[in-house]
């Protein structure tokens, strides 16, 4: 039988989200973030957080709004180019940042929900990345070995969801949301749509509802573009 697992309200989701715990937000950019969860976190004043994410948002939305008030201890990020105060942060020394190769970030979070706890890539050998991380050569190549990351909360955004937890991202939102529903201990779901179980087509299902333990319906979502540039008229 399959167990209800829709939660009033986001006040309800993130019950148990405390100062000093690793968190996983997912999203690309501004596609795809859980932007009723982080202004909850912002709300309750949780801080001295490791946050998780493909980027850490722009000034003033997304992840942003928790670095204006300083609630996070550490970054890490693939790409952090688009927020003025996470640089003035990162630079001063108030933020800890580790930067990962994009794809390096998305299968470390797949590992980490997959159980998986460490394998080899070539992205990153012979920089900054590489530090003192054990190297194996593979089909005459130098690769590099990442571990698996994990959180106590993965929080996720999807287009569509029922009440047992099954999930649908849409378009780019489908990056990092699908691997981070896995790789929390605790998986907290906004949805757009909330519909009855039942109701999704199972093929069309992104994220089992296995993974997630708490969805809700979200609301007064933004569509924000981080840099539109428009052809002046002739």
């Amino acid at each position: 039988m399959a167990i209800n697992k829709q939660v009033a309200n986001v006040e309800e989701a993130c019950k148990g989200v405390r100062s000093g715990m690793t968190l996983m937000l997912g999203g690309f950019g501004l596609c795809g973030i859980p932007e009723n969860s982080i202004a909850e976190l912002v709300k309750t004043g949780v801080n001295e957080l490791t946050c998780i994410s493909n980027n850490a948002g722009v000034d003033d939305f997304g992840l942003g709004l928790l670095l204006q008030g300083k609630q996070i201890k550490k970054m890490i990020s693939s790409y952090v180019g688009e927020n003025d105060e996470f640089e003035r942060q990162m630079l001063s020394g108030e933020l800890e940042v580790d930067l990962i190769p994009q794809g390096s970030l998305a299968e470390r979070c797949r590992a980490g929900g997959a159980g998986i706890p460490a394998f080899f890539t070539p992205a990153g050998y012979g920089t900054e990345v590489q530090g003192r991380k054990e190297v194996r050569m593979f089909k005459g190549k130098p690769h590099i070995l990442e571990t698996a990351l994990e959180a106590d909360f993965a929080i996720v955004k999807a287009w569509k969801g029922d009440s047992s937890g099954n999930l649908i991202f849409k378009a780019t939102a489908k990056n990092f949301n699908p691997l981070m529903a896995m790789a929390g201990k605790t998986t907290i779901a906004e949805v757009e749509e909330l519909v009855p179980m039942g109701e999704l087509d199972p093929n069309e299902i992104h994220t089992p509802g296995i993974f997630v333990q708490r969805i809700f319906q979200g609301e007064k979502y933004e569509k924000r573009i981080e840099q539109r540039t428009t052809q002046p008229k002739v």
